[in-house]
């Protein structure tokens, strides 16, 4: 049975794709390459879908402790870097965790701005709870960020056009561990009828200086720099 929510058909979803300090951050265990540059799409892109008031649908990669002996080598239940980047998350938000079921509350999107669903595998379709979201949700357009394009954005992208829904990746706002990867996983998803766009067709062009997570060298680089100029030209 159809969730009675999602029978409206809602102009634009954005569906973040594993935005975990693991992923997105410097001192994180899998960190993608250009993490600083996509930080700050991403920003922008979750800044965007805010005051839009557009749904959110977060997916987060999880993995069993076991006793400090899991096979994975991030994301592990219960650490710092598990956890999703601050401005990922809004207030109003409920979390399903990945544990084999399909149920979803009738009232769910009417309650809540942002819905985080947690998956164990790189392919979030692999979970029930969010096939089933997915495949009943009815949209205009679903928008991809996230981590990482040759992974699990890709997955999804695929995941969703098989569904018969209509696509947008967020090129610049999407991470990869590989760039050669990264440009076929881009190049399949366009060919199988995803859309291909960058942050500024999207949220329009923003003057910021700072991604606001990462303190690495890289992220903070630029706001030195702007302040060292500042004081130069006074």
């Amino acid at each position: 049975m159809i969730l009675q929510l999602v029978r409206a058909r809602r102009r634009q979803v954005l569906i973040d794709v594993d935005t975990q300090k693991d992923f997105l951050l410097a001192e994180g265990k899998a960190c993608i390459r250009n993490h600083r540059r996509v930080l700050g799409h991403i920003r922008r892109v979750m800044a965007w879908a805010r005051v839009r008031n557009i749904p959110i649908i977060s997916i987060a990669e999880v993995h069993p402790d076991n006793n400090g002996e899991s096979e994975f080598c991030c994301c592990i239940d219960g650490t710092e870097g598990q956890r999703k980047v601050r401005y990922t998350l809004v207030s109003n938000r409920v979390c399903f965790p990945a544990d084999g079921h399909t149920d979803l509350p009738r009232d769910m999107l009417r309650q809540y701005r942002q819905v985080i669903l947690h998956k164990r595998c790189v392919d979030p379709f692999d979970e029930p709870r969010i096939d089933r979201l997915l495949s009943e949700m009815r949209a205009n357009e679903f928008l991809l960020i996230g981590a990482a394009a040759e992974g699990a954005v890709k997955a999804m992208a695929l995941g969703l056009l098989q569904r018969g829904k209509r696509v947008t990746v967020v090129t610049d706002a999407v991470g990869s561990h590989n760039k050669r990867e990264a440009k076929l996983a881009l190049r399949k998803m366009e060919a199988k009828g995803a859309k291909l766009v960058e942050t500024k067709r999207v949220a329009g062009v923003s003057h910021l200086r700072h991604v606001g997570a990462c303190d690495c060298e890289s992220c903070r680089g630029l706001t030195r720099k702007s302040s060292i100029g500042l004081r130069e030209v006074s």
